[in-house]
């Protein structure tokens, strides 16, 4: 009998115990203990956003594991015209609010899904070793320029906004028979970057990346020049994860989100 053999009794308290902790671990506290499935958040950007958006990607994984976004960049008129068609985007991140707001309108998202999380500025962009006298003439240095570029006004806030300004500083009747178009302001400033042209008018954004700082220099086009460039954006009504849409708006709209837009030369929206 096994009463007979030294130490079974206590053997069986063990594996009665144990009975009773398998009981416990239901089949849902075992998923709990899993790691979560990668989430991949596929966001369809303004260009000015390259480099804050990439900075608050890395943040975001930082804080949610399991969350990735994966962004590609464009003008933000070609972005809300594959969206028309139900591109596959989960969030909508557009230099000029106007764009999303005008999705809404046509039934594409909900009003309760729009937000405004940047105000955009402006500037003009020269090499290092530019002869232009940017920082004393500003926009009126242009003249002395053989190429300039900005992204193309059909299409790219950012290039409306450089349209507008050079208008009101008087020079955009010389310049508009010298200019190179960019497909977004990312391109344009390439553009000065490849060579292609002498001068950009870009997003301050851009102007103040890392990976382009330190080949120019700016200087600030005034705020009364150009229209505010509220930018905004939109959760898409087919996003594979509304909580991790939800996540990039709210941190977008954070002290820590808002911080790192700064560092980028981005404004607050308007209240």
């Amino acid at each position: 009998m096994l009463g007979g053999v030294p130490g079974v009794p206590g053997a069986l308290r063990a594996l009665g115990l144990l009975a009773v902790v398998l009981a416990l671990v239901t089949p849902a506290r075992i998923e709990a203990q899993r790691p979560a499935a990668a989430q991949t958040l596929r966001v369809a950007a303004a260009a000015d956003l390259k480099f804050a958006l990439d900075e608050i990607g890395d943040e975001l994984a930082r804080r949610h594991p399991a969350l990735r976004v994966r962004a590609t960049y464009g003008s933000s008129g070609s972005m809300q015209a594959q969206l028309r068609q139900r591109a596959p985007y989960d969030v909508y991140l557009s230099a000029d609010i106007e764009y999303p707001r005008d999705l809404v309108s046509k039934g594409v998202g909900s009003t309760a899904d729009l937000f405004a999380y940047a105000t955009g500025r402006l500037v003009v962009w020269v090499p290092k070793d530019s002869p232009l006298p940017i920082e004393r003439e500003g926009l009126r240095a242009l003249a002395a320029a053989k190429r300039i570029a900005i992204a193309n006004p059909r299409h790219a806030p950012y290039g409306r906004a450089a349209e507008a300004a050079m208008r009101r500083a008087g020079v955009w009747e010389a310049a508009s028979r010298r200019l190179v178009l960019g497909e977004n302001v990312a391109q344009a400033a390439q553009f000065v970057q490849s060579g292609a042209a002498d001068a950009a008018v870009i997003a301050k954004s851009l102007a103040l990346a890392p990976a382009l700082g330190p080949l120019g220099r700016f200087r600030d086009v005034p705020a009364d020049l150009y229209p505010p460039l509220v930018q905004g954006g939109l959760i898409l009504p087919w996003a594979g994860s509304r909580a991790a849409a939800v996540a990039l708006r709210d941190f977008l709209l954070s002290r820590e989100g808002r911080a790192i837009l700064g560092r980028y030369g981005f404004g607050a929206p308007p209240v």
